[in-house]
């Protein structure tokens, strides 16, 4: 299944749909969004491999946990297709980025836009912080740092049977402060698992604010090549470094993509805010003015009219 329209304008679509629903809703996770657009709009609109959705464009409520009970329980993954052999996997492994993600659903034809007015409401399964039955999720990887591991598991599975069809994991930097993620690094080269790729949103923010403010994590490409992945770092919101990073050679070890990017590309106002960008949530009526004035000339569309 394959877009017709640019990545660029599926990324700059992302945006626009992520600013209108943080100012109807008073608070959004703009901040994902200007970093990671260019990102998961070219894994869905360029590099993965994906069947036709299997689930409706229009998300069912939430239908219980599995259980023997629960026959009719599924996870969020049919908005990305089967799990085909010779199909792509993805996990979504921050998942305070589900809006961005399902932004992007929306963007590529996945998902209908109704599905994104279900945002955070009871009973619903598009939930604010994604989890398994979340359009476009798999598994819930809300525990920050296990998305590596659990792609590097579903790939070795994969490799042992086969399959032709690749583990991708978008991960954002914020998962190199655990240790789960360089055991699986490790883990990975050990077993060859070069089957796995992951892109990383390296935009030096996290929830408590700055990245090197909670923990300085160095030279994380250098780590990553000495734990035994290959690794190239590129400018995040440059898709035709996408496109040539992906061709880097790595028989034997997982590929890791750093992707350096910028908290308010698009929407600099949000520089304001600096370091408390993780979920934006405006301060009074003035500032939420603001903002959607400003955002809406750089993005290029008219001021939302949230009043109504």
């Amino acid at each position: 299944m394959q877009n017709e329209r640019t990545t660029e304008d599926v990324a700059l679509g992302i945006r626009r749909r992520v600013f209108e629903h943080t100012i109807r809703n008073n608070g959004g996770y703009l901040s994902q969004a200007c970093s990671a657009a260019e990102q998961l709009a070219w894994l869905y609109n360029e590099e993965l491999k994906l069947g036709a959705p299997t689930l409706p464009m229009i998300p069912k409520p939430f239908g219980g946990v599995p259980s023997p009970s629960n026959p009719d329980y599924h996870t969020g993954a049919g908005y990305n297709g089967p799990a085909a052999p010779e199909f792509d996997r993805l996990f979504i492994a921050p998942a305070h980025y589900a809006l961005v993600a399902y932004a992007t659903l929306i963007e590529v034809g996945r998902m209908a836009p109704e599905g994104l007015e279900m945002f955070n409401k009871d009973g619903s399964s598009v939930e604010m912080i994604g989890a398994e039955h979340s359009p476009g999720m798999e598994v819930h990887n809300g525990t920050l740092g296990i998305g590596l591991s659990t792609g590097a598991g579903l790939a070795y599975g994969r490799k042992l049977r086969g399959e032709p069809g690749r583990t991708w994991v978008f991960m954002s930097d914020g998962e190199v402060q655990e240790g789960q993620t360089w055991e699986a690094v490790q883990a990975a080269r050990f077993h060859g698992i070069d089957n796995l790729c992951a892109i990383m949103d390296v935009n030096d923010q996290q929830c408590d604010g700055a990245m090197d403010s909670v923990m300085e994590v160095g030279d994380i490409r250098r780590k990553f090549i000495e734990f035994g992945a290959a690794c190239v770092e590129i400018d995040g919101h440059d898709v035709g470094a996408m496109r040539d990073a992906v061709n880097e050679p790595h028989e034997g070890k997982p590929l890791i993509i750093l992707a350096r990017t910028s908290p308010y590309q698009t929407m600099p106002i949000l520089e304001e805010r600096f370091p408390r960008l993780h979920y934006v949530r405006f301060k009074s009526e003035d500032e939420r003015a603001r903002f959607n004035t400003s955002i809406a000339a750089d993005l290029g569309v008219d001021p939302v009219d949230y009043a109504h």
